[in-house]
């Protein structure tokens, strides 16, 4: 399988690439995958092979969710990861063939990208583990803002965010980090004093789209 009009984006948390997807989309008339453009796949997602991305769909109470250790988160969101590209290779298909470039911010990990992504077509962007983490809460979208007022109803609020701070800090290690420097695709890395104008003349030039 080699999806020859996908451009895929992939890296850590607050390095820019669902702003870089939509604008490319825009520019080049083509489809923007956004993050969590798998919340579409038409199928109701079966939790005995879906447990991670089930989960939040059927939980009860979101204090659960908050209240779990660093180490469970980490391996919630890694599980989830792996779920969400099974479901980005079975929507890919039907994507790509309506003949357009498509845009992908994907969970398709680097070694699976070297198997189904057409060269030149790979793009990591990373953003400073300490501004992944420190910055989080920040952006406005709905789930990350709910948390975070979840998280300040807790009993001890400053101990509740401590321990969620620490499972991003997991998630957001250097260790990982590092592991996306090393996979062997072209890397941008986040500039605060480079305009979003110059970051997609660079992203466009890395794909080859200049």
């Amino acid at each position: 399988m080699l999806f020859d009009n996908a451009y895929f984006i992939n890296g850590t948390a607050y390095a820019g690439k669902s702003t870089l997807v939509k604008l490319l989309a825009k520019k080049h008339e083509g489809i923007a995958c956004e993050e969590n453009y798998h919340d579409g796949y038409p199928v109701r997602l079966d939790p005995a092979e879906f447990p991670c991305l089930c989960y939040t769909r059927d939980l009860r109470d979101w204090r659960d969710f908050v209240r779990r250790s660093p180490e469970a988160y980490e391996a919630w969101i890694d599980g989830v990861t792996k779920e969400c590209e099974v479901l980005e290779l079975r929507m890919l298909p039907g994507i790509c063939r309506q003949g357009k470039p498509v845009f992908v911010d994907t969970n398709i990990s680097p070694e699976t990208l070297k198997t189904v992504a057409a060269p030149g077509h790979v793009l990591l962007m990373l953003a400073d583990p300490d501004v992944s983490v420190d910055r989080f809460f920040e952006r406005p979208d709905r789930e990350k803002q709910f948390l975070y007022r979840l998280l300040l109803t807790e009993p001890d609020p400053a101990a509740a965010l401590e321990n969620y701070r620490q499972g991003l800090l997991r998630i957001n290690s250097r260790e990982r980090y590092d592991r996306f420097l090393r996979a062997g695709f072209p890397v941008l890395l986040r500039d605060e004093n480079r305009t979003v104008e110059e970051t997609l003349a660079l992203v466009e030039k890395a794909f080859g789209l200049a």
